[in-house]
């Protein structure tokens, strides 16, 4: 009985767009990026991850710093997004800034999108991630001031708070039961 040998094919999926897959592999980076950082996750556990070869995620994002950079872009994104879905219906100031707030502790749920965006500032070393995220906070910043209204104090405030809890949260610092932690953030609800 003759054997013959067969190369295994790749299973194919229905085709999509190059921009629908760009999307695809951006879903299936942010928990790769979030849990390993940007020097740690091997692209090719990307393209494996998105079921598309090593050679097709390179045409589609010509460097990995293109890609993180997307990765970073849609957590801003989805930040913003949070924010104006907040915001709507709100009176301008205090009331929208507090709707915000309220908003972004919802987000801080979100383990990938937390650990993305600290991911994010320890990438910084590589400047075309440092130039997307100064970009990302400077469209965040700009966009709380005009729809808020509030002063600068106020916003400067917000968004201290906004990192302290972003921190906290990341080192999952309620959990650990301990009362000065409550003192530093008593309005910190879960």
């Amino acid at each position: 009985m003759a054997t013959t040998t067969r190369t295994k094919k790749r299973e194919r999926g229905p085709r999509i767009s190059a921009e629908e897959r760009r999307e695809l592999v951006v879903d299936v980076a942010v928990p790769e990026f979030a849990g390993r950082g940007y020097h740690g996750t091997p692209t090719q556990d990307i393209a494996d991850r998105a079921g598309i070869s090593h050679a097709y995620l390179f045409r589609l994002f010509p460097t990995k710093a293109d890609l993180f950079v997307a990765v970073t872009e849609r957590c801003f994104q989805r930040v913003q997004d949070s924010f104006a879905e907040a915001a709507a219906g709100t009176q301008p100031g205090e009331e929208r800034l507090h709707a915000m707030g309220e908003a972004y502790i919802g987000l801080l749920a979100d383990r990938d999108r937390l650990l993305t965006q600290l991911q994010g500032y320890a990438a910084c070393d590589d400047p075309k991630v440092r130039k997307s995220v100064q970009r990302g906070w400077e469209e965040l910043y700009s966009f709380v001031a005009t729809e808020s209204g509030a002063p600068a104090e106020e916003i400067r405030d917000f968004f201290a708070m906004g990192m302290l809890l972003t921190v906290a949260e990341a080192v999952q610092l309620f959990d650990a039961g301990d009362q000065w932690a409550e003192r530093l953030i008593p309005e910190h609800k879960r």
